[in-house]
């Protein structure tokens, strides 16, 4: 009998809602201190997590929740790049979903 594989789960930093590390979007301090959107999920440095919604990233950025989870300030460039990704490239918990099962038949 196989046991379920493990699913690593990363809270978001502005709903503070459980989800699957795949279903969120890390902002990463680089041991540099540069703020990156990390893509790949295994950058080097501190992350956070945001979910998709736009209204978790909006609340994030006003009530400096981001600010606060990476210790610093998060630049204009990489705000527009985290807006991008929650309203374009962001997956959604429904969507992966079916897209998983429709690559398993």
């Amino acid at each position: 009998m196989r046991r379920p594989r493990h699913v690593p789960q990363r809270s978001c930093v502005a709903c503070r809602q459980v989800r699957p590390k795949t279903d969120l979007v890390r902002i990463v301090r680089t041991p540099l201190g540069e703020v990156k959107v990390d893509v790949t999920g295994k950058l080097a440095g501190r992350g956070a997590y945001l979910c998709g919604a736009a209204a978790c990233v909006e609340q994030a950025l006003k009530q400096r929740k981001l600010v606060r989870a990476l210790g610093v300030a998060v630049g204009e460039d990489v705000v527009r790049e985290i807006r991008a990704s929650a309203s374009g490239g962001a997956r959604s918990a429904e969507g992966q979903t079916s897209d998983r099962r429709a690559m398993n038949t």
